[in-house]
Parts: structure tokens; C-alpha cells; sequence
């Protein structure tokens, strides 16, 4: 059994996406096979869950900057635990920049393999001169590089050797999907906010402006022409909150939820009878989706989605399967496809019970875990 380091600046009690991935990537490894090497939260952070480090199932090293760097220093600290802890293996929590720790580490240590997690960041990496390079040397000094999905595949691979690009792997985050099912709370999120039995579309994200809040918005009056009833669930928090409040001012039907606590979001979800986020991509293709979490929550909660066409969004969804794919630059679209939704429910249906189908066989954490424990493990067939 492989005993692994964990390398990350991306680790709870700070809150986001790669954080929730590489906690629950540690939590699956077996007892016993795992050190996380990590920076130090901000102090907020660290007030919200001062105990977080000691109830974890493994040792938390903590550095005393607030972000880790592939510094000398660094470097010969990571090289410390890993003698002293006996591991074998490296995970790098993001590739980039600690990636680069990768070919001091392969050095005189007891390490012989390395991977590093890849998110949505590292594709503009990718694009960049100068960064591009770096990411090339992160390839070429790590056993695997893993992606998201097909969009970040081809975007990281333009960056790397023939021979690094060979050896990528895809490792996407999974879903719980007992926890994010269909009936695990909506109902009291309607009554929270008057929706009743009203048809609801929902849309769970940070509030900026890739994300499509806006579209909806600009989409809802052509919505509401078709579907008179209709309501806008707009759940989460960001610095558009103002611009979006702004635009939906005199839309009734549009419900801000404001910020949701992680053990309420699965029941936003359930509040829908459709889930849309029409993300696009900005800033020249270096902003885009990665992959888009939000949509296989929604799928594992029996939700069809609307998606947007950004980056790797569409990775997140069978084309009239699971939802539908739309240009999120432009209202026209989404609201067509929200619309076709809400006035066919039957054909919504079979969509969210496809989508909850597929989250369960192909997103879950165990699935994720399992390619993980392969990859560790030095295998390059992963478990399909």
C-alpha cells in the first residue's frame, strides 16, 4: 500500500471546489496511507473550525505561510515529512505552481511516484507564455497529470511533450449522491421562499459573471411570456450580487437566496424542476468553465440541465440525455431551453432520472477513489 503526501494550498477549513476535492481524495485513501502537507488558513478560516486539523483520520502538517511556493524552503521541508512519514507517493492538491516541487522531490527520497491534480486554472497556464513552460516542466517531472475533462485534456496537452501528454489521466471530483437526491429537502426551501407548487428553475453558483446569472435574467421575461408561473431560484453569493439584484429589479418571480450553508445546498437543488447555469467563456478563452460540478449536482438530484457551451461545462452533460447544451452569451437560447423543459415535464423527467443514473455510475467518489488508488499504485488502466 502505497503511503502518500498530500502537497496542497487547497485544504478545509478554507471553502471551495479544489478544497472539497482533495479533502475527500485524503478521507478515501486507506487508514494509515496518508500526510497532508498544507498552508495555514486564513485567520477567518481558521476561527470558523479551529479543531478542523485534529478530528481528521490523518496528520495535518501545517506551514506557516499562508501559501506554499516551490521554494528552496518548501521543497526541503516536503522532502522532511516525506523521510520522516516514509511516503512513497506525492499527491500535488493542484499542479500548479507545486508541481514543480516534482523533480527535487524524485531526488535521494523514498518517492517514486507523483501526481499532480489539475483543475480549471492550469489551462490558462497552458495559453501563457512563461507559465507554459512551467507546466511543461510539471508534466515532464510528474508520473501522471491528470484532467477534468476532454476540454482541459486538449488545453493542458498543447503545453506538454508527446510523452507527458501520453501518460494524462482524467480525475474529476465526485458526487454524493445520497446525499444530492431527488426529495432531499426542496420542499421546505419553497415554503422558505413562497414558491409553493410553482414551476422553479434554479441556478447554484457564485454570483460572477461567467456563470450566466445574467443571461437568466435577460432570458427571464421571454421565460415568463410561455410559463406566466415560473420562477427564478438564484442560490449563492459573489461580488455580481449587486449588478444581478439590480437587473432583476421589478421581476417578482426572481428569488435571491443570498450565501447557503453546505448542509442546505443539496435541498436547493431539490427546490427545482429545472437547473440552468448558462456559463461562458471570457477574456479570450482564459476564463472558462473547467468542468462544472454544479451540473452533475443537479443531475444526481433528478434535475434536467440547461449548461452553457464554456470550456469543459459540456463534459458535465449528455446532450438530450441528461440536458441541454446552449451559447450562454446569448439570451435567446437558454430561454428556449429552459422553456422546452418546463412545458414538457415528462421529457424532463426521463432527463433527470438519466442524469441521476449517470452521476451514480460515473461520478461517484468511490469511482474517483478507485483511479486514484490505481494511479498511486502505478497502475495507467484506470477503472472505468
Amino acid at each position: 500500500m502505497p503511503r502518500t503526501l498530500i502537497i496542497t494550498n487547497d485544504f478545509p477549513p478554507k471553502t471551495g471546489g479544489i478544497e472539497s476535492f482533495v479533502h475527500e481524495m485524503a478521507l478515501r485513501r486507506p487508514e494509515g496511507s496518508v500526510v497532508v502537507y498544507c498552508s495555514s488558513p486564513a485567520p477567518a478560516d481558521a476561527a470558523a473550525d479551529p479543531h478542523f486539523d485534529l478530528r481528521q483520520p490523518f496528520p495535518v502538517v501545517r506551514d506557516a505561510a499562508r501559501v506554499l511556493l516551490p521554494t528552496p524552503r518548501v521543497a526541503a521541508r516536503a522532502r522532511a515529512i516525506a523521510d520522516m512519514e516514509d511516503c512513497d507517493t506525492v499527491l500535488y492538491g493542484a499542479a500548479a505552481p507545486l508541481g514543480l516541487l516534482a523533480a527535487g522531490l524524485g531526488r535521494d527520497t523514498p518517492v517514486k511516484r507523483q501526481i499532480a491534480l489539475s483543475h480549471g486554472h492550469e489551462t490558462w497556464w497552458a495559453a501563457l507564455p512563461g507559465s507554459r513552460e512551467a507546466l511543461r516542466r510539471i508534466g515532464s517531472t510528474t508520473d501522471t497529470l491528470t484532467y477534468l475533462g476532454e476540454y482541459t485534456r486538449r488545453r493542458l496537452a498543447r503545453a506538454l511533450t508527446p510523452d507527458a501528454a501520453a501518460r494524462m489521466r482524467q480525475l474529476a471530483p465526485g458526487v454524493d449522491a445520497q446525499r444530492f437526491r431527488p426529495g432531499c429537502g426542496g420542499e421546505d426551501i419553497r415554503r422558505r421562499h413562497g414558491l409553493g407548487d410553482r414551476p422553479v428553475v434554479v441556478c447554484v453558483s457564485r454570483l460572477v459573471p461567467r456563470k450566466g446569472q445574467d443571461t437568466l435574467i435577460r432570458a427571464w421575461p421571454r421565460i415568463l411570456a410561455d410559463v406566466p408561473d415560473a420562477a427564478l431560484l438564484i442560490v449563492g453569493d459573489g461580488p455580481h450580487r449587486d449588478r444581478l439584484r439590480a437587473a432583476a429589479r421589478g421581476m417578482d418571480s426572481v428569488v435571491f437566496t443570498g450565501p447557503v450553508t453546505d448542509e442546505e445546498l443539496p435541498s436547493h437543488y431539490d427546490a427545482g424542476d429545472v437547473f440552468a447555469m448558462p456559463c461562458r467563456t471570457r477574456r479570450g478563452g482564459l476564463e472558462a468553465e473547467g468542468l462544472g460540478i454544479v451540473y452533475l449536482e443537479a443531475s444526481a438530484c433528478g434535475l434536467p440541465v440547461v449548461a452553457g457551451d464554456s470550456g469543459g461545462a459540456p463534459d458535465a452533460v449528455l446532450p438530450e440525455r441528461t440536458g441541454l447544451v446552449v451559447d450562454g452569451s446569448l439570451p435567446g437560447p437558454t430561454a428556449r431551453a429552459v422553456i422546452r423543459l418546463l412545458k414538457d415535464p415528462d421529457r424532463a423527467a426521463q432527463m433527470g432520472a438519466h442524469g441521476r443514473e449517470w452521476v451514480s455510475r460515473k461520478w461517484s467518489w468511490e469511482h474517483t477513489a478507485a483511479r486514484l488508488d490505481a494511479l498511486l499504485n502505478g497502475s495507467q488502466d484506470l477503472p472505468d
